[in-house]
This record gives C-alpha cells, sequence and structure tokens, in this order.
C-alpha cells in the first residue's frame, strides 16, 4: 500500500479522496486523522480560527468502520464514503453536542440526529465535528456567545461572514473537505463569499430542516458549502428528499429533478447563455469597499462573455423597496425560534427566557430587534401585506428573467468587503443595514449560487452570486461549473498551509 504522505489533504476534492481509497493509496482512519492534526494545529493552536465548537470524538472510529467495510467488500459504501464534514452547530446531531451557537443550550445532546445529518451518515460521510454560529443564526458575523469570534482564514483581521461562520472558515482552510451550512437569509451564500468558497441555496423544501433550529421557517434551508463547484453538486445529491417530518418538503416533488446534480456540470455551460447583471445590486464606486467589489465583479463579467455567455444590463429600480418591505425576520423569528426550543428537552424553552437571563452575545443586535416583534405573526397588522409583497418580488425578479429571455441574474453577493473585527466591535453595522444582496435570492425563495469571482487588492475574496427560476438547480451547477472552469479563483488561505 502506499503512504498516506503521498496523498495531498490540501484542497482535495471527493472524487480525489475517493480515488485515493480506490487505489489504496489513503484510508478513511488516515484521512480523519489528517484533519485532526490540521484542526489541532489551525482551528486549536497557530491562527486559531475558532471554526470548530467539537470535534467529533467518534470520527476515527467511524472511519474505521467504513475502512473495515471497504476491506471486505472492495466497494464505497455510498457517494460521501470517508468524506470528513464540517456540520453547522444549527443541526441536531445524535451523540455529538448541539447548541444552536447559543451558550443557553450548551451540552444539549440529541438523542436522533437532523435529517440532514443522517443522510450525510446514510452516504458513508463522517462527521468531523460541529461548527461555529452567531446565536440561533441571527447575525451576517462570525461571532456568539459560547465560542466568541470565528476568523476568516484569508485575513484574519477580518470575519468570515455568518451565519455559517464556522463552516465557512473549516472548509476555507482545508480543515474538512466540505460543510453543511444554513441560509435564511444569506447564511450560505455570504461566508462563501468572505471566504473564496462555492456556497448553494436552494428552492426552500429540497432539503430537509428537520432537526434544525429555524430562523425563518418558511426562509430557511440547510445548503453544501465546498472548495468547487462539483463538491457541492454531489453533497447536494446526498441530502436532498423529501421527508414527512418537514411538510415543506413537498418541493422535492415539484421539482421532480431527474438524476443527479453532478450530472449536469458542463464546462461549456456559458457558451450560448444570456446572464443579466442587476445594476441596482451593485454598491456605490464612490465607497472605496464597494469599487473594490465592484471592480472585481465587472472582470468577472468580462470573464462570462469571454466564456460565451452575452452578458446584458438589467434593472430593478424599487430593488431596496422589495427587500425592506419582505423581510420577516421581526416579525417571525421570536415564534419560531420560540416553539423550537419548546419541543426540546433544553434548559430554555423560549428566546424570551435567554434574553431575560442575559444569555447570549450582546453585539448580536438582530436578537433585540425580534424581542420587539410579536409571538405570534399573525398579531402583526402588517404580516399579510408582507407576505404578499414577497409574491410581487419574486414576480418581478422572474418578469426579468422572462422579458429578457435570461438564462440567470447575477451581482456581487456582498456589495462591500469583509468588515474586520474592529469595525464590526465598533458598531459600523447592524445586520439589517449590511448591504447584502443575498437578500434578493432568500426573499424571492428564488435558488442560487455563489461562486469565487476573485480577489480585492489581491487577497480579500469576493463573490459572484447567480440566480435562477424557482425549483431549477440544475442550471445553477452548469453555469457555476462553467464560470469556475472558466476562472479557477479558488486557492488556499496563507494562514493554514500544508503540515
Amino acid at each position: 500500500m502506499a503512504s498516506s504522505k503521498t496523498f495531498t489533504l490540501e484542497e482535495a476534492t471527493i472524487a480525489d479522496i475517493h480515488a485515493a481509497y480506490l487505489s489504496g493509496a489513503l484510508t478513511a482512519g488516515e484521512l480523519v486523522q489528517r484533519y485532526l492534526d490540521r484542526i489541532a494545529a489551525y482551528d486549536q493552536a497557530g491562527p486559531k480560527l475558532n471554526a470548530y465548537v467539537t470535534v467529533n470524538a467518534e470520527a476515527l472510529a467511524d472511519a474505521a468502520r467504513l475502512d473495515a467495510a471497504f476491506r471486505n467488500t472492495g466497494a464505497l459504501v455510498g457517494p460521501l464514503h470517508g468524506i470528513p464534514v464540517a456540520v453547522k452547530d444549527q443541526a441536531e446531531t445524535k451523540g455529538i453536542p448541539t447548541s444552536f451557537g447559543s451558550i443557553a443550550i450548551k451540552g444539549y445532546l440529541p438523542e436522533t440526529d437532523s435529517t440532514v445529518v443522517a443522510k450525510l451518515r446514510e452516504a458513508g460521510a463522517i462527521i468531523l465535528g460541529k461548527t461555529a454560529l452567531p446565536d440561533f443564526a441571527t447575525s451576517w458575523f462570525g461571532h456568539s456567545s459560547p465560542s466568541g469570534n470565528t476568523l476568516n482564514p484569508s485575513d484574519l483581521a477580518r470575519d468570515p461572514g455568518g451565519s455559517s461562520a464556522g463552516p465557512g472558515a473549516a472548509v476555507a482552510a482545508n480543515l474538512a473537505v466540505v460543510g453543511i451550512g444554513e441560509d435564511t437569509g444569506g447564511s450560505i451564500r455570504l461566508p462563501s463569499s468572505f471566504c473564496n468558497l462555492v456556497g448553494v441555496r436552494v428552492t426552500p423544501g429540497l432539503i430537509s430542516r428537520s432537526g434544525l433550529s429555524p430562523l425563518v421557517v418558511f426562509q430557511d434551508t440547510a445548503g453544501p458549502m465546498a472548495r468547487t463547484v462539483a463538491d457541492a453538486a454531489t453533497l447536494l445529491d446526498a441530502i436532498v428528499g423529501y421527508d414527512p417530518k418537514d411538510p415543506y418538503t413537498t418541493a422535492f416533488a415539484i421539482a421532480d429533478h431527474k438524476g443527479s446534480y453532478a450530472d449536469r456540470l458542463d464546462a461549456e455551460g456559458l457558451k450560448g447563455a444570456r446572464i443579466g447583471y442587476l445594476k441596482e445590486a451593485f454598491g456605490d464606486d464612490a465607497n472605496p469597499d464597494c469599487a473594490a467589489v465592484n471592480g472585481v465583479v465587472r472582470d468577472a463579467l468580462e470573464a462570462i462573455r469571454k466564456a460565451g455567455a452575452e452578458v446584458v444590463e438589467v434593472s430593478l429600480p424599487n430593488l431596496m423597496d422589495f427587500i425592506i418591505e419582505t423581510s420577516l425576520y421581526i416579525t417571525h423569528s421570536r415564534h419560531d425560534i420560540n416553539a423550537f426550543l419548546a419541543s426540546r428537552p433544553v434548559p430554555y424553552d423560549s428566546l424570551d427566557a435567554i434574553v431575560a437571563d442575559g444569555k447570549y452575545d450582546k453585539r448580536l443586535d438582530l436578537i433585540d430587534a425580534i424581542m420587539t416583534g410579536p409571538l405570534d405573526p399573525a398579531d402583526d397588522p402588517d404580516y399579510y401585506r408582507k407576505l404578499a409583497a414577497r409574491d410581487a418580488f419574486q414576480r418581478a425578479v422572474v418578469g426579468i428573467i422572462a422579458a429578457e429571455k435570461l438564462d440567470g441574474i447575477c451581482f456581487p453577493s456582498v456589495q462591500v468587503l469583509p468588515p474586520t473585527h474592529a469595525e464590526l466591535d465598533g458598531g459600523k453595522w447592524t445586520v439589517l443595514t449590511f448591504p447584502t444582496n443575498t437578500l434578493i435570492a432568500a426573499q424571492t425563495w428564488l435558488p442560487s449560487i455563489c461562486v469565487p469571482a476573485g480577489f480585492a487588492g489581491g487577497t480579500l475574496p469576493v463573490g459572484l452570486e447567480l440566480v435562477v427560476l424557482p425549483y431549477h438547480e440544475p442550471a445553477l451547477f452548469r453555469l457555476g461549473y462553467a464560470f469556475e472552469q472558466a476562472t479557477r479563483h479558488r486557492r488556499p488561505p496563507a494562514s493554514a498551509p500544508p503540515l
């Protein structure tokens, strides 16, 4: 057998790892140990990225069972055989502590897996550990009451983005092969943009949310975070499906996707495509942070043209009005979090009780805002008007796609560069004023993908977001993969070099 040292861990893909298993160059046990060594060196020591809140004590034992099965059969047990995955601590994991990012829930040990984790295990994945998020996923930024600040591997002075800060930092720094995040308003795509990753938000309901703490229940979705579009597609293949425990997963039946998302990858997928860029989603060039992002994205638009697509400007003049009118955090989140906590054997049965005891990160201004909202969304006199506005928002965006005969719409995932920790501590941004374009897809229930678009100043990652029609996830992968292959902007951060 070849030594596992001949296998290059950094930037390894699912296909690379499976090839190494099949050739005898690597075992799952060896791979897990190498990831654990990197976590010790870079997450717990060295730059102390602080991506993980818990490392799975059974990861090596899980790997040993997979290695034994492979020795006995000569076959991989599933499409994620022996793939170490970082799971956002928003998802319940049997036998692994789950806190939902809250110090008030620290020590909770679920008796069952969330559906997404159960599907991962069934596909042969190894849960490497649980990763950090702000309390109940209530921020675009990477700080939380039990774990403090998570760092951005590309620039340790800057934030990695939230709320999937942990899986973002972990996957970016090669502390896991892929990650599971959760996205309500942008919590997969925003950290993917800040950490130079691929992040996918599916049409809500393609992936079960059973066992994940909610924020806005009909807007929430789990999803893949990866270093490549191919790995994101393979991960998504393993976790979609109808689940009777989540009635929203009837969306999977409506989508009626045939075959694999990974089969839809096409390096020539931009040839003959027509892509619109939404001008109102670009920040003001007079703002240096916005100007830096705009420059990278304009270069990305030129790369799309060179890849064979027609790129056209499109406009939605009342974009910001739609975003404000359709925001339901303050109306919905208090109710949804309270209902979830009341259904679990945890120390606190409501967010109200947690806030009353002061057991949350006081920088999380959205929690304070949520607590001004109603106990029941229907008690907000504007609730049904806001719901109706969502349909209007979706029709407006889909109408642009239809009128302009587009394959998709693109824009910067976020209008500004990743903020520094000093800026956040100084109050430069609040959650409700942060200029993230990820809300566009979230509040229209449209699927979207964030792909690395390049670097501002040569070092700071910028993400490009592509949005397509509802249930058209295969188009996301066709377009996103073609852009990735034409540009290849992903690179490992200097803060976590090879061991």
